[in-house]
C-alpha cells in the first residue's frame, strides 16, 4: 500500500475514514455546501479587456465537475478607476464582463457546485512589466492614480517607498461603495456569495498593516483603527445584499512584497484585527498561509485555527496542500511534485480548527482533485507552464 493510500484509509478517533472528512457537508453562514473542498482564487489574466469568455466558464466548470463544493474565482476588479493593474485580469463591472460572469455562474451551477466571485482592489500594488505580461498597464492608463492608505508601498523585503498621496476620504467612500455595487451585481447574477480579497498586500491589507498605514484618522492610529476600512467594506456589502447572501473575507499576514510580514505577533493582537471584521458581517474567514500546516503564535494551531477560536466564525484554511513547495519556492524552481501532506489537514479537521480547505495550484494541475483524493489516485504534478493555459 502506498503512503498516500495509507493516509486515505486511516481512521480518526471517531471511527470516520479520515479522507471522508473532506466530503462532509458544511454550512457557511446561510449557505449549505456539499463538501469542505474549495477551489482557491488564482489570478489567470486570460480575460482580454477584463471580460471572461467561454474558456473561463469551462475552466471553472471543470473544477466544479471534478468535485469541488465551492469555487472562488480569481480576483475580479471592483468598479473603481483605481482598482486594477492588468487589462487581461477580469473586472466585475460593465455589461460585457457581467454577461461573461453570468455564463460562468450557470456552468458551475450546472456542474453541481456553488460559486463566489472574489472582489479585488489592488491598492498601490503594480505588476512588473515583463515578457508575456502585455496586459499590465501604467498608473495613468485608466485615468486614475494609485490609491492606498498612506501612499506607501514596500516592506521588510523591499524598501518602503512613497508612490502617491494618502487616500482622501472621498476616495475611501467611493471605493467602499464600489465594493457594495460589485456585491450587489453578484447577487443579481445568481452567485451564491462573494469573497472580499483582504490579503497578500492589496488594498485592504495595506490598511491593516502598520508599515503601509500611517494614518492618524479613524482609519489608522491603532490595530482596531486599521481594521476599520475593511469593516466598512463588509458593512456596505451587507447593507446592499442583506443577511441571506454569504460573505467571506480572505486574509493573511504574509504579503507578496514581504513574505516575512506579520500583522500580529500574539493572539490578542490578531483578535483586535479580526473581531471588527467579524462583527461587520463576515460569514467566514479564508485564511491564507504559505504552508497551512505551520502553527502560529508559538503553537501548533495554524492561523485559520486561531481565527476561528477568536471569532467563532467558520474558517477556510489554505496553503500548499498536496504540494511540496510554496508559490515563491515554485517561482525559484524549488520542488514542484505532489506531496502527501493530508495528515495534518485531517488532524485540524478532527479537532475543529477550521471548516473547509482551499486548493490552489494542485487544482490547476488536477481539475478532478477531489475525485482523485477520494479514490486514492495519484495527482498530476503542477508546473509553471500550466500558468499559460486554461486547461
Amino acid at each position: 500500500m502506498t503512503k498516500q493510500a495509507t493516509v486515505l484509509s486511516a481512521r480518526g478517533p471517531n471511527g470516520i475514514r479520515q479522507s471522508d472528512l473532506l466530503f462532509q457537508p458544511v454550512k457557511v453562514g446561510p449557505l449549505e455546501l456539499k463538501n469542505r473542498i474549495v477551489m482557491a482564487p488564482m489570478t489567470r489574466a486570460m480575460s482580454p479587456g477584463g471580460v471572461p469568455g467561454e474558456n473561463v466558464a469551462q475552466y471553472y466548470r471543470r473544477r466544479a465537475a471534478g468535485g469541488a463544493g465551492l469555487i472562488v474565482t480569481e480576483g475580479t476588479f471592483i468598479p473603481h478607476r483605481s482598482s486594477g493593474h492588468d487589462q487581461n485580469a477580469p473586472r466585475f463591472y460593465g455589461d460585457d464582463a457581467l454577461a461573461g460572469w453570468k455564463r460562468v455562474v450557470d456552468e458551475v451551477h450546472s456542474a453541481g457546485a456553488k460559486i463566489f466571485p472574489q472582489l479585488w482592489h489592488v491598492g498601490l500594488i503594480r505588476k512588473p512589466k515583463v515578457g508575456g505580461a502585455e496586459g499590465v498597464f501604467d498608473d495613468d492608463s485608466r485615468g486614475g492614480r494609485r490609491v492606498g492608505p498612506s501612499g506607501i508601498t514596500g516592506g521588510n523585503d523591499l524598501p518602503l517607498a512613497h508612490v502617491s498621496e494618502p487616500a482622501t476620504q472621498q476616495e475611501i467612500d467611493e471605493i467602499v461603495e464600489a465594493y457594495g455595487i460589485a456585491a450587489e451585481s453578484a447577487h443579481r447574477l445568481g452567485f451564491d456569495g462573494v469573497e472580499v480579497h483582504g490579503a497578500h498586500g492589496y488594498l485592504i491589507d495595506q490598511f491593516l498593516w502598520d508599515k503601509t498605514n500611517l494614518r492618524d484618522d479613524r482609519y489608522g492610529g491603532n490595530i482596531s483603527g486599521r481594521s476599520r476600512f475593511g469593516a466598512d467594506v463588509i458593512r456596505e456589502i451587507r447593507r446592499r445584499v442583506g443577511t441571506d447572501f454569504c460573505v467571506t473575507l480572505r486574509i493573511s499576514t504574509w504579503k507578496q512584497q514581504d513574505y516575512s510580514a506579520k500583522l500580529a505577533t500574539s493572539p490578542a493582537q490578531w483578535e483586535q484585527i479580526v473581531t471588527p471584521l467579524a462583527e461587520a458581517g463576515v460569514d467566514a474567514f479564508h485564511v491564507s498561509q504559505r504552508r497551512f500546516w505551520e502553527g502560529e503564535f508559538g503553537s501548533d494551531i495554524n492561523l485559520a485555527g486561531w481565527t476561528k477560536k477568536l471569532t467563532g466564525k467558520p474558517t477556510i484554511t489554505v496553503g500548499s496542500l498536496t504540494l511540496n513547495n510554496s508559490m515563491m519556492e515554485m517561482m525559484e524552481g524549488k520542488g514542484g511534485t505532489p506531496e502527501d501532506n493530508l495528515a495534518p489537514l485531517y488532524r485540524g479537521f478532527e479537532r475543529g480548527d477550521y471548516d473547509l480547505v482551499a486548493i490552489g495550484r494542485a487544482m490547476i494541475a488536477n481539475p478532478d482533485w477531489a475525485l482523485k483524493i477520494r479514490k486514492g489516485e495519484s495527482l498530476r504534478p503542477y508546473s509553471l507552464t500550466m500558468l499559460h493555459a486554461l486547461d
